[in-house]
């Protein structure tokens, strides 16, 4: 996590803001205390993006495709506020790294911890999958590591299987190194 800057802010929603936990593409994850001390990761669009409708569809998505699905495995959604000026989700907050960060520090997963960490996220991936919804972006940065096991985070651009795509013809979504082929060629 890292400290707060002049321009991050204090409150979204019920949340008290505590620190910035990544920046993506779409927007600021913050850490967020809750009534009661409840912890969530709390997302906010960039500002800049707030001007496309297509991508407000896009995180309207998000929020449904999370809100659709429970599970051990995947960070569950809170609270969110779509529709207004500046939109947010929050989600439970899950202490710990990334997949991808654990890897670069401590190097490869034991053979046991490679296979708990697949377990969980085949686990994952069919609750997803029961709830009618692509995830669209499983990589290690999107996945993270607690001592619960593994969670599957970032459903921002997750759609629901049984509707069409938003995003525009012939523009592929995803992160390339770890799309399946079809994805790449815009067949899913």
């Amino acid at each position: 996590m890292e400290p707060l800057q002049d321009t991050d802010p204090r409150q979204i929603g019920p949340y008290e803001i505590i620190g910035l936990l990544g920046v993506g593409g779409m927007g600021r994850v913050y850490l967020g205390i809750g009534e009661g001390g409840t912890k969530a990761a709390v997302k906010v669009v960039n500002a800049e993006l707030l001007r496309d409708e297509e991508f407000r569809k896009r995180f309207t998505r998000e929020a449904t495709a999370t809100a659709k699905v429970r599970g051990r495995f995947i960070a569950d959604i809170v609270a969110a506020e779509i529709d207004t000026p500046h939109p947010w989700l929050a989600t439970e907050y899950i202490d710990g790294p990334a997949l991808s960060d654990k890897v670069a520090k401590q190097g490869p997963l034991t053979a046991s911890d490679a296979q708990q960490t697949a377990a969980g996220l085949a686990e994952a991936l069919t609750t997803i999958h029961a709830a009618g919804v692509v995830h669209r972006d499983v990589k290690p940065a999107n996945v993270l590591i607690a001592e619960s096991g593994p969670h599957l985070i970032d459903f921002g651009i997750a759609r629901d299987s049984a509707a069409s795509t938003i995003t525009r013809s012939g523009i592929v979504v995803g992160t390339p190194p770890y799309m399946a082929p079809e994805q790449i060629r815009g067949k899913k």
